[in-house]
């Protein structure tokens, strides 16, 4: 008798106590919102100084089909670049690639198949690129996904986690030493990082990096944009410490109004959508500051690394260079992926 009354309590104990987690994290990623839009008003959108060509070099954008990814490639095509487009879905890639043909007739363009939700479509991606022995001097990590419902990617990742983090760690381990040999004492290759400020409220748990204990999109997407933070950092250091001639580093490239937020609940959805064309950054403005980071050369040698916002080096929270924490994470998703 006594069982069957306190199984309905844990039950019910259980509920609220999702519900609770679920609420404060949103309530949490509102406000940060809040604060960050009302901070960007206060600062211009960074002017993206004149960049030297870039005739001869390589890149790869991932989510380059639209948004921040479509004028990161934009621009790096119009400075001579030949710029690959990683992306899912292939009539927008292609879409785009003819947009910015049609727009600079010289351009090198193109899109390949890349769905960071399957470590097999990252791991094909990356063997294609290789068979073609091209250098890379430029990998931009932009892809993202934000707000999802509970879900896993086909490798039974938690699909913030996996998207925006796992499945961009794969692509660059994969591809390091194509960016090692590409660099160049001076003029060295670059990792690029696209986080968030959502970072600064976000949490990781090596024991649960799924989120299977409590699960809140919105925590699920500020602890996958700390954990690229933390991926970012970590791997500028291990290439420093090798004395390899690439630099990886993060950036935030604001409140930028784009389709990232259109897995909002529908009315804030509609309320966002209204803000953000009055009071949001356009996407080439967000754009800028992710072209500074891979194309400036104040970056290179002892500046590199570090978190970028509006052109600017700036401070994180004390999770995002705790040593301890990289190495764990690190080691940890060494051994989710297979690579030992």
């Amino acid at each position: 008798m006594g069982c069957s009354l306190w199984a309905p309590l844990d039950i019910l104990t259980t509920m609220l106590s999702n519900f609770f987690f679920c609420l404060l994290s949103a309530v949490k990623l509102y406000l940060l919102g809040f604060r960050v839009l009302l901070a960007q008003l206060s600062n211009k959108p960074l002017r993206l100084p004149v960049m030297p060509r870039q005739d001869g070099k390589v890149a790869i954008v991932t989510g380059g089909g639209r948004g921040i990814g479509y004028e990161v490639v934009r621009h790096l095509a119009r400075l001579g670049t030949h710029v690959i487009i990683g992306g899912r879905d292939e009539q927008e890639g292609l879409a785009a690639v003819r947009r910015i043909c049609e727009e600079h007739k010289e351009a090198k363009v193109e899109f390949r198949k890349l769905d960071l939700a399957s470590l097999q479509s990252v791991r094909q991606f990356t063997k294609s690129f290789k068979e073609r022995d091209l250098p890379l001097n430029i990998l931009i990590n932009n892809a993202g996904v934000m707000l999802l419902p509970e879900g896993r990617t086909d490798d039974g990742f938690e699909l913030h986690f996996g998207v925006n983090y796992l499945g961009h760690f794969l692509l660059t381990w994969l591809l390091l030493d194509t960016l090692k040999d590409s660099g160049k004492c001076g003029d060295n290759s670059s990792v690029v990082s696209v986080s968030s400020s959502a970072h600064g409220i976000g949490e990781i748990r090596l024991n649960d990096l799924n989120c299977r204990q409590h699960y809140s999109a919105h925590a699920a997407y500020c602890n996958s944009k700390l954990a690229q933070l933390l991926f970012s950092s970590h791997l500028h250091q291990e290439l420093q410490l090798g004395g390899f001639p690439v630099i990886s580093c993060a950036v935030d490239p604001g409140m930028v109004d784009t389709a990232l937020y259109h897995h909002l609940w529908t009315p804030l959805r509609m309320a966002q959508s209204l803000i953000a064309r009055l009071l949001f950054r356009t996407p080439a403005e967000g754009a800028a500051t992710v072209l500074s980071a891979a194309l400036s050369p104040a970056l290179n040698g002892d500046c590199g690394g570090g978190y970028w916002a509006n052109g600017r080096r700036e401070m994180t929270t004390p999770p995002s260079f705790n040593p301890q924490l990289q190495r764990g994470l690190w080691e940890v998703s060494i051994q989710l992926l297979g690579l030992q």
